[in-house]
This record gives structure tokens, C-alpha cells and sequence, in this order.
């Protein structure tokens, strides 16, 4: 069967990346992949929490949520501070995935807060936040860059990029939209620097098992998504990339 949008198998949806989408957060980034639609915002804290005060260390944490008109069907905002468990593993994913890329020993006692609101839902929404964090992260360090211990190109080791792959209809595909990643036989999200090595990799079969063969399939593709994801990064930064 076709791709809902005629894409050929191997091909992103278009993608951008919109810096400064507003004027409070230091790192301000609107992610558009396709439908997709999230708001990435990263804002500096000049002190860390006191489990990590005296260590001479940053630390860099996530949020992520979905706003209540993001699906076809209303989703009730999260209240009294209970988190469904899908919105806890992707924040915690947003957070690790960026905490490998940066040096939080150079980034001296401060903290990265990074926030991903998902404003339309069509698929993709955690590896849309995860690269449109990196691109936040890169403008709110630039923003403070006189106040670092260290140069951004020192405290950012690599850039970091995500995308998801899936078999639908017998078939490996790149960029799942959510009608391919609710009937997808597997599924699976990447998460890679821009050098070309992996952070997280997390796959399933959905009520069906996959092969070997399948599984490399699926990573040769990842990898080509995230080559061009990071492109599309280092497009959007301009002079502002730091590698």
C-alpha cells in the first residue's frame, strides 16, 4: 500500500526548524515535521538542584507535554502533578538524549531546563522534540555564552537527532506519520549524534516479530534520517552551530 502522503519509503516529511518562535525563552524553537508541531524552549537556571550543589557541575532536565487540542480528541490536561506514563518516559528520553552531548562539568553550577509542548500530534512528536531541543539548547547557551566556564563548542561534545522507523505493510519506512505508526507491524525511534553514533535505539514489534534482516534495514534508514535531520539543524543555526 502507498504512504498516506506518497512519500517514497526512505523519505522525511518536510521539516523546519523556526529559532526565536518567541521572545522569553532564551531558546525558542518551533519543530514542524510534517503535521507534527511542537515548541521546544530551553531556559538557563544559575543554580542546580540541591542534590547536585558544591559538585562544581551543571545538569540539564526535560518536560514534555501534549496541549489539549493537539489530537482529534481533546486530551485533558495533567493536574496536581500526575503524569501519565508515556509523558514520563518521553521526557525522561528528551532528557538523557541530550544529556549525552553535553559536558556538564564545563557547564558550571546551572541548570538546562528544556521544554517540549506538542501543539499538533501527527506522529513523531518525541523525536520532533529531541531535535528541535538540541536547536533550543544551541541559542540559549549562545544567549549566556559570557557567562560559561567554557566555549559552547566545549561544553556541547556533538549534536543530537531523532527520528522514527517502522515496518507498515511489510514494508521498512522512515518518519512514521500517525497513521502508519498506529498500524506499523514494528516500530521504532533513534536517537544518534550528528557524528554517527547511537544513544538510545527503541523497537518493537506490534503483536508481530521482526528478523535480523529487518532490524538492519530499519537502522540503515534511521541513520539516513538522522544525516539529513542533522543537515536540516545545521541549515537552520546557520552560523550559530558549534561544530
Amino acid at each position: 500500500m502507498p504512504r498516506p502522503d506518497d512519500r517514497k519509503p526512505g523519505q522525511l516529511r518536510p521539516l523546519s526548524f523556526k529559532r526565536k518562535y518567541t521572545g522569553s525563552a532564551p531558546g525558542s524553537v518551533l519543530v514542524k515535521a510534517g503535521r507534527t508541531t511542537v515548541l521546544c524552549t530551553c531556559t538557563v537556571d544559575p543554580k542546580v538542584p540541591e542534590w547536585m550543589a558544591g559538585r562544581g557541575k551543571g545538569w540539564m532536565t526535560a518536560e514534555y507535554g501534549m496541549l489539549p487540542g493537539s489530537t482529534g480528541t481533546r486530551k485533558p490536561r495533567d493536574k496536581a502533578g500526575k503524569i501519565d506514563g508515556r509523558t514520563v518516559e518521553i521526557q525522561r528520553l528528551i532528557g538523557r538524549s541530550l544529556r549525552a552531548v553535553v559536558d556538564l562539568a564545563k557547564l558550571g553550577e546551572r541548570t538546562l531546563w528544556i521544554d517540549c509542548d506538542v501543539l499538533e500530534a501527527d506522529g513523531g512528536t518525541r523525536t520532533a522534540s529531541i531535535s528541535g531541543a538540541f536547536v533550543a539548547v544551541v541559542d540559549a547557551l549562545t544567549s549566556v555564552k559570557k557567562t560559561l566556564p567554557a566555549g559552547i563548542d566545549e561544553i556541547l561534545t556533538d549534536s543530537v537527532a531523532a527520528i522514527s522507523v517502522g515496518v507498515v505493510d511489510g514494508e521498512e519506512r522512515l518518519d512514521l506519520e500517525y497513521v502508519e505508526d498506529r498500524d506499523a507491524e514494528v516500530d521504532a525511534n533513534l536517537v544518534m549524534t550528528g557524528t554517527g553514533t547511537f544513544i538510545e535505539v527503541q523497537a518493537s514489534g506490534e503483536e508481530a516479530t521482526f528478523t535480523r534482516a529487518q532490524l538492519d534495514a530499519l537502522l540503515g534508514l534511521g541513520e539516513a534520517g538522522i544525516r539529513a535531520v542533522t543537515a536540516a539543524q545545521k541549515s537552520a543555526l546557520g552560523k550559530a552551530w558549534p561544530f
